[in-house]
């Protein structure tokens, strides 16, 4: 069941981000907080852990990220769209901007892995395909050798082989304005969507408490 099953079947269907065309709706009456103020050194990362709403609001959370962005990446096509980001080969990913002096590429690699399901190569939860697969885009030799580190170490902890890629950085595609921040626009449908994918307890079910 995808996210298109799950809003379809309580009604939601003309009001989710994810619906396609339609979905550009008006969100809920719910303010977005001001962006935070910029610091003077950033990195950034970018990850594939299915759906990108759920990967932004994870990553939101943490001390030391300046911006979450909702994309696509890893395609042939250029200027892919929700509606054909799958046919041109991308997976959704969120690119993670973050003040280095607060907090790591390790330690977001490793945060990265505990809240997704690295086993599966099917998709992530109720998100089946190729464009919901976990991947990590690497943007240089540094956060390669970190990546591949962090992977082996879940790999350890889990006693179970960890599918997910570790690549070269490919073109990121922003997504549609619609889908930056949608948990925050979009409360009531966002964690209507996430309980009935079950990410949450499928994570709980992988990690254990080390998902916390």
């Amino acid at each position: 069941m995808t996210r298109l099953h799950i809003l379809t079947l309580f009604g939601l269907l003309p009001l989710a981000a994810c619906a396609g065309e339609v979905s550009q709706a008006k969100s809920e009456t719910m303010s977005v907080p001001s962006a935070k103020a910029q610091p003077v050194e950033t990195d950034y990362a970018i990850y594939a852990g299915g759906c990108f709403w759920c990967v932004e609001s994870d990553f939101e959370k943490l001390d030391g990220v300046y911006e979450v962005i909702s994309g696509y990446s890893g395609g042939e096509t250029d200027n892919p769209t929700y509606k054909n980001h799958s046919q041109g080969g991308h997976r959704e990913v969120a690119k993670i901007v973050f003040d280095p002096t607060v907090v790591s590429y390790r330690q977001l690699t490793d945060y990265f892995f505990r809240h997704v399901d690295p086993l599966d190569d099917g998709g992530q939860f109720c998100d089946r395909g190729f464009t919901y697969t976990t991947a990590i885009y690497t943007n240089s030799d540094e956060q390669r050798a970190i990546a591949a580190a962090s992977k082996a170490e879940a790999n350890k902890e889990l006693g179970k082989t960890v599918v997910t890629p570790i690549l070269d950085e490919a073109t990121f595609w922003p997504a549609e304005e619609y889908h930056q921040d949608y948990y925050k626009k979009n409360p009531v449908r966002y964690n209507f969507y996430r309980n009935g994918c079950g990410r949450d307890k499928q994570v709980a079910k992988v990690w254990g408490k080390k998902s916390k």
